[in-house]
């Protein structure tokens, strides 16, 4: 049972993970388009949010093990 919980729960952390990943790209890409000089600030900034949503995927992914292993 603490398998299939940990597999549910490491894929729905991987899939909110790339929706949001998605949501964060395609509005900088926005920005970029609106107002190309702030290009440079924009990417960073994005680069910034892309790396806190990925720390969702790998704690799920420390939890389900953690989940799996009792």
């Amino acid at each position: 049972m603490g398998a299939i919980a940990a597999g549910i729960a490491a894929g729905l952390a991987a899939v909110g993970a790339g929706v949001g990943n998605g949501l964060v790209i395609g509005h900088t890409l926005d920005g970029m388009a609106r107002q190309p000089e702030m290009s440079g600030q924009l990417r960073g900034t994005m680069f910034l949010g892309v790396g806190l949503i990925e720390a969702l995927p790998i704690l799920s992914i420390v939890i389900a093990f953690l989940v799996m292993n009792k």
